[in-house]
């Protein structure tokens, strides 16, 4: 005996004054369980063959049977069982003779981790009884025929995610005898939107079928005037997948008791989702230059980078918001956690959060882009997690924003929610978490502001609606898009918007009110700006209207300035100058067209293909400044796909993939990308170049995987022309 305690003390890992234990991050470590735990000594006669022993144990984990079926997990491409908490799951155990209740004891074991502890929650006996209660862990015997029994196993609705390890125990007289570790019986367990006990219940199926079952998406883009939609393949089921959303946890060091939390879950996945402070998954980089990596724009889907982030462990590059928010929605989904991506078109980043954007103008009434350091996004991306929040008053569970893109640090850490919406709405923005910064998101107001040379600071004006005008993301069931901006706040203007702002500027939310500066705008006079759609690589022309409607004659000194921007509405270069004077007759308008030639703004193009008009004027006779600005989104070409004949599941298929040049040059370091969920891994294909107005065919051949109505999705990328998608609906055969 002496000698079998000397071994266990050169296992223990080194003693530490704080904790018993060692911190338990990993799912995947594993501890020795003895397959014979003595009670002490064993006499010489004892033969563990003379009692009751396990033969085989039959988990019914094919995605046709029971198990997968009921629980919503037949999708998943793993060859484990799989199942939801707080819902019953049926296991077969074969024994070596037929089970007699009256002598025979045994139960189930599930560990977690290397330090499996009963009261962290990864260490879960569960005991043979007559009855199961809901939500609570226990076992109860449905069937008995021979030397076989079968049970329904009841989980936990509260237990923590991840992947189990199983094992029988069988008592005898001189100890525990147990099954062998066999990975062939490990469990995945997972959150249950389908269990009114679990903490991410959804009520309606249309919802869950959208929200945790639906592996593709729609990312809305472009800006307020010109919205524009991609397709996004999120995946959740493909093969490796889960497995490598479990690890994201272990890198985020969420201690395994604290996995039965969404909040938790999605706080740390938030942070963990950017490789900002923590090496996780996506590298941002907004700089155009994406050397040694992937164009954001480039990417289809998560499936790829989550792939990659698994095998290498090291930040894939790169992304932009929708990338992050893609990764983060497809994370959501696979755990079980309902998630939807959404967009907010002219979202504000308050680099000081105090609700007000300054746009700095020098006394001629040009944007100062020295003291101009807050930006209008043209649209941001972010998702929504739905859960309760115990850890909050009543009535502020549902949706929860969290953002995996970073902008500012939260706790030291670049990572942003869980916020709940209605927290946002009602301007209750002490709850945690980032309450305010989301709020100043969807709230802020812009002001334009001339500083005299003597410093002194007079504002000009103030645009209170155009921030968080629109807030949107995919309807359930369909490819269309849902206006959700009443769930973020009340209308403009109404009295309980008023409150709303009230409420948050009394939980903290810094706003200078308008008194604190002298503030009078010319009232008789407006000025609007309209552009022509415009194509990518073609001229087009902008218009601007000023309306007089007072009796006097003005004229007014006119400056338009049209930039490159970053879709963080960045600027990256000036490319048109423009300035006239304008006669303003009274009571009356007139409008003047400025026309923009492609050779002026092609040369800095971004890849959003975005560009951003500024337009001030001064009322000579008042000295008073109007200003506008307009972001304008130009027509990129789409890529055509094609499939020839019928598809169907497991049959060669052909798809065809066309692109035609459209602009004035040759593109070069053409790279084309194809997938879809449950049709095709993402193939790539380098092509060297492609002359102007000539086209460019690609053919597939491929074994579509499973039948149904599914999505190909392709991406074009190259030096100076990126953001090309096609995608098409598919319907596949069964065979």
């Amino acid at each position: 005996m002496s000698e079998t305690t000397s071994t266990n003390e050169e296992n223990k890992p080194p003693l530490n004054g704080r904790r018993a234990i060692p911190p338990n991050y990993s799912n995947d470590e594993e501890n020795e369980v003895p397959e014979m735990e003595a009670f002490g000594l064993i006499p010489r006669g004892f033969n563990p063959r003379d009692y009751l022993r396990v033969v085989d144990i039959y988990m019914f984990k094919e995605p046709q049977e029971i198990n997968k079926q009921e629980h919503h997990t037949d999708k998943y491409y793993n060859p484990r069982l799989i199942v939801r908490r707080g819902q019953a799951f049926q296991i077969q155990i074969d024994f070596n003779r037929p089970y007699k209740p009256e002598t025979d004891q045994f139960w189930l074991e599930l560990l977690m981790g290397r330090y499996p502890q009963q009261n962290k929650g990864t260490y879960i006996p569960i005991l043979v009884g007559n009855v199961l209660k809901p939500g609570q862990w226990g076992a109860k015997i449905i069937h008995r025929e021979n030397n076989s029994i079968r049970l329904s196993i009841m989980s936990s609705a509260t237990c923590i995610i991840g992947k189990f390890r199983l094992y029988v125990a069988v008592l005898t007289p001189y100890g525990i005898l147990r099954t062998r570790r066999n990975s062939a019986t490990d469990t995945y367990i997972l959150f249950n939107p389908w269990c009114q006990l679990d903490a991410v219940y959804l009520d309606d199926e249309k919802e869950r079928e959208e929200y945790v079952l639906n592996d593709v998406g729609i990312v809305f883009h472009g800006n307020i005037e010109d919205i524009k939609s991609r397709s996004w393949s999120y995946g959740q089921f493909e093969e490796n997948i889960l497995d490598a959303c479990l690890f994201l946890m272990d890198k985020a060091e969420l201690e395994l008791s604290g996995r039965g939390n969404p909040i938790k879950i999605c706080r740390v996945a938030s942070a963990v989702i950017n490789s900002r402070d923590d090496n996780g998954v996506i590298a941002g980089s907004w700089n155009n230059s994406y050397d040694y990596g992937v164009a954001p724009s480039a990417w289809t889907g998560s499936v790829d980078i989550l792939l990659e982030y698994y095998s290498s462990k090291q930040p894939v590059r790169y992304g932009q918001c929708w990338v992050f928010a893609g990764v983060f929605n497809t994370f959501l989904r696979c755990l079980g956690i309902p998630a939807r991506l959404i967009t907010n078109y002219s979202s504000a980043h308050d680099n000081n959060a105090n609700l007000r954007l300054d746009f700095f103008l020098d006394d001629e009434g040009k944007v100062d882009t020295r003291l101009t350091k807050d930006s209008v996004w043209n649209y941001h991306c972010w998702n929504e997690a739905w859960m309760t929040r115990p850890d909050l008053p009543v009535g502020f569970g549902g949706w929860q924003v969290v953002d995996g893109t970073p902008q500012e640090t939260s706790d030291g850490m670049y990572r942003c929610g869980p916020a709940s919406v209605q927290a946002i709405k009602h301007g209750h923005v002490c709850f945690q978490f980032d309450a305010p910064f989301v709020y100043a998101e969807v709230n802020s107001d812009i002001f334009y502001t001339r500083v005299e040379k003597n410093g002194t600071q007079v504002v000009e004006k103030i645009d209170t609606t155009r921030i968080g005008q629109l807030i949107v993301t995919k309807e359930v069931g369909g490819d269309g898009m849902v206006n959700i901006t009443e769930e973020y706040k009340f209308r403009e203007g109404s009295d309980e918007e008023r409150l709303a702002l009230e409420t948050a500027v009394m939980y903290g939310v810094k706003k200078q009110s308008i008194q604190d500066t002298t503030y009078q705008p010319q009232t008789d006079v407006d000025m609007d700006f309209q552009a022509q759609k415009a194509v990518l690589g073609n001229d087009f022309k902008v218009t601007i209207t000023f309306g007089n409607k007072s009796r006097n004659s003005y004229t007014a000194t006119t400056y338009l300035s049209g930039n490159t921007v970053f879709y963080t509405g960045v600027t990256k270069s000036e490319f048109q100058k423009h300035s006239f004077s304008a006669k303003l007759e009274p009571s009356s308008s007139s409008s003047f067209d400025i026309v923009i030639k492609s050779s002026e703004y092609m040369r800095d193009l971004l890849e959003q293909a975005s560009l951003h008009f500024f337009v001030t004027a001064r009322i000579n006779e008042t000295g008073k400044i109007l200003a506008v600005q307009k972001a304008l989104m130009l027509e990129i070409p789409t890529l055509r796909i094609k499939t020839k004949g019928e598809l169907v599941a497991g049959k060669e298929a052909s798809v065809t993939v066309e692109f035609t040049n459209p602009l004035k040059q040759t593109l070069e370091n053409v790279t084309l990308r194809l997938e879809g969920p449950g049709v095709l891994r993402t193939i790539k294909k380098q092509f060297g170049r492609i002359p102007m107005n000539s086209t460019l065919t690609w053919e597939v051949k491929f074994f579509p995987m499973q039948p149904g109505l599914r999505k190909l999705i392709a991406s074009l990328n190259s030096d100076a022309l990126r953001h090309v998608y096609g995608e098409l609906n598919v319907q596949i055969q069964k065979p």
